[in-house]
């Protein structure tokens, strides 16, 4: 009987180990050309972010979150672990970073205005995300626009008429099941529109208690003016406005604030900017 085979033989289990697969470790700069593996993606890598790499898509345009898997892409045909810049060397300057978490492009000045833009609530909104996503969106070329209150959702639309080109971004408050806003939000159905939201009454809980210097944000009764609520409940003596400038001074970068409007507004970004796919 032939015995030849795999197992045909004694094992040797102390005999050299099979290494597993090795690939060459590529930095991942901006600008690189990759492949992601598992998706198929293919693009131009923006920055690393969130603990994965983001790509500008070479056919949709849109920027991809990707995994880092090891192996997990391939460069100029071979595959290849990606992992993020080296640190300059001591004395060297080292990239600067947006408080979005994006590496800041240097010299870099701001592009002409799409006409795709991001709509928001009110002043306190609207200075929240230029501070944290201003520099991105200067460089995107994103304007962010007040609609006073949710209420003029519906005129603004009819105004900006929204089509191939003219994508519009809704971020809005309190964005839960049976809220007034979500029924507006329903309402809103349109293919070059995207509403999105955080299920928190007012921005100002957006922000991590930690950096308003509480455990905590306080619950305020039903039917109470929040921010008054708020202040009351902290017992300070300052108005909501001396409140919110001291609030929104203490905001460093997208650490600073709850994931469900970092992720609102990135996704709101992500739709706007890619209004060349209408086009």
């Amino acid at each position: 009987m032939r015995r030849d085979g795999i197992l045909s033989g004694p094992l040797d289990i102390d005999g050299p180990r099979r290494k597993p697969p090795t690939n060459p470790t590529v930095e991942g700069r901006p600008g690189l050309a990759v492949q992601h593996r598992s998706t198929g993606v293919e693009g131009t890598i923006l920055r690393f972010e969130h603990g994965g790499v983001a790509v500008r898509d070479r056919y949709s345009k849109a920027r991809r979150l990707l995994r880092l898997d090891p192996g997990g892409f391939v460069v100029d045909g071979i595959r290849v672990t990606l992992v993020p810049p080296k640190a300059s060397p001591a004395g060297a300057t080292r990239p600067a970073r947006t408080a979005s978490g994006s590496t800041a492009v240097a010299g870099r000045t701001a592009r002409v205005a799409r006409a795709s833009r991001i709509l928001v609530e009110g002043i306190h909104d609207a200075e929240l995300v230029e501070k944290v996503w201003g520099d991105d969106l200067r460089v995107e070329g994103v304007v962010v626009e007040r609609l006073d209150g949710m209420d003029h959702l519906a005129d603004v639309l009819r105004e900006l008429q929204p089509g191939p080109g003219r994508r519009l971004g809704v971020l809005l408050d309190h964005l839960v099941d049976g809220s007034k806003e979500s029924r507006v939000a329903a309402a809103v159905a349109h293919p070059h529109v995207l509403v999105r939201g955080t299920p928190f009454v007012d921005v100002w809980q957006a922000v991590r208690p930690r950096a308003a210097g509480v455990a905590v944000w306080p619950d305020v009764p039903k039917g109470q003016p929040w921010k008054e609520g708020v202040i009351a409940a902290l017992d300070l003596r300052m108005a909501p406005g001396e409140f919110w400038r001291t609030l929104l001074g203490r905001v460093r970068s997208f650490a600073d604030l709850d994931p469900a409007l970092v992720g609102a507004v990135e996704q709101l970004i992500d739709f706007v900017t890619a209004a060349s796919e209408d086009a």
